[in-house]
Order: C-alpha cells, then structure tokens, then sequence
C-alpha cells in the first residue's frame, strides 16, 4: 500500500517563519508599547492633579507640623496658599506661599532629581525667611521596596526637620552626629543621598529668592492699606 511521502520544510521554509515570528513581535511590541503612550497621557493630567492636591493638604503640615496644623483645621482657620513658579538655577520650581491673617508663615517647594530606580519627587517646606527646614514629604517614588522606599518613612524624614537651610545636608552611613548629618538608610544609601542632594540643591537655588520676597512683603506699601482678610 503506497504511503504518500512526507516531507519536512526546506531551509527557506524554516528562514521565513523565523521571519514572519520576528516581524509579529515587533508588530506586537509597537501596539503595545502605543498603548501604553496613549494611556499615560490620558492618565498624566489626572496625575498631575491627584499630585497637586496632596500637595496642598500637605502645605500646613509642612510649615507648621502635624499638630499645629491639626490644631488649625479643627478652629477651621485657612491658610492662604498662593502658588507661584521661580525660576533659579537654571530650573523652574513650583513654590507654595502659605499665609495666615496675612502673613507668611513659610514656602513649600515642589522639587525632583534622580534615585536609585527612577526620579524621586519631594516637598520640601522652610520658615517665611527660608532660614529653617520646617518638613519634608515624598510625593512619588520608585525605589526599591523594603529598602529605598524608607525615604517615606516620618521617622526618616523628620531628620531633615530643624535643619539650617545654609548647610549642606549628607547622609551618612555611621550613626549621624554633626547638624549637616542625616542616617543614612541601611542598605539604600544612594536613594538616601538622592534626597540630601535633591534637598540641598532646591534651598541652594531658593533660598536668596524666596528671602527677598519675604522682605519685600515685610516692607510697608504707600498704595495700599495695612489690612488682611484671611481668604475662605
């Protein structure tokens, strides 16, 4: 009984399926990769407003600390807060003026640079003269979980409170001991130095700035009255 013959694929068959799966993957991997683009920036707006709201709920905890600011939204007393965009160093900083009965209580500054796994975004909040470090907050981050996540942490970040804007911040391995020190966390010290460095970076850049604006609103104005509403 005669069999009919069976024949495996020839070189050029096996060539051109390789071929055809290459060019699928890369079809694949651009319709992915389109998707995605297409649902960060639907997303992005919608991010960037979730961001700026946390970020003024954190305003008053910044400047002037937890129970302070718990304190003030249980009188229901507002605090005034004015953004504003100053550029220095060679950057555009998103800065949040805050004021109570018309005088400034202190400045938040929105500021970002590199960690270990990706850009690390912060809030840093100083005094009305941009003398002291009144808090600091980690708005997003991508570090490694367990390790350079820590940067989150209150018990990490409250170091940084106190701290005179002038000196250089450093994170450092041993136990911290000079004013300029901060511990640096165990088995992520580059992620805790990019802090120190984003930190030290935005107050060297605004700190002259935002000292001549408390001056200058210090200074008494001819053209207007010496009054201030509280905004609700």
């Amino acid at each position: 009984m005669n069999t009919p013959e069976q024949t495996m694929p020839g070189n050029k068959g096996i060539s051109n399926f390789f071929i055809f799966q290459a060019w699928l993957v890369l079809l694949l991997a651009s319709f992915f990769g389109a998707s995605l683009a297409g649902i960060q920036l639907t997303l992005s707006p919608k991010i960037e407003a979730n961001k700026l709201n946390e970020t003024l709920e954190k305003v008053p905890e910044l400047i002037l600390g937890a129970e302070a600011a718990q304190a003030l939204s249980k009188e229901n007393r507002l605090m005034d807060i004015d953004r504003q965009f100053i550029e220095a160093g060679n950057k555009i900083y998103s800065v949040f003026q805050a004021k109570t009965n018309g005088q400034t209580d202190g400045w938040v500054v929105k500021a970002s640079g590199q960690g270990y796994a990706d850009r690390i975004e912060l809030l840093v909040g100083v005094d009305a003269k941009a003398d002291t470090i009144t808090g600091l907050f980690i708005l997003d981050q991508k570090e490694t979980p367990g390790l350079g996540n820590k940067i989150m942490e209150p018990a990490w970040r409250n170091q940084f409170n106190n701290r005179p804007t002038q000196q250089q911040m450093t994170a450092v391995k041993t136990k911290a001991s000079a004013a300029n020190e901060i511990n640096a966390i165990t088995g992520a010290t580059i992620s805790s130095k990019a802090v120190c460095d984003i930190v030290n970076q935005t107050l060297n850049n605004l700190r002259q700035p935002l000292t001549k604006a408390d001056s200058n609103e210090q200074k008494p104005s001819d053209n207007q009255p010496n009054n201030h509403q509280e905004k609700k």
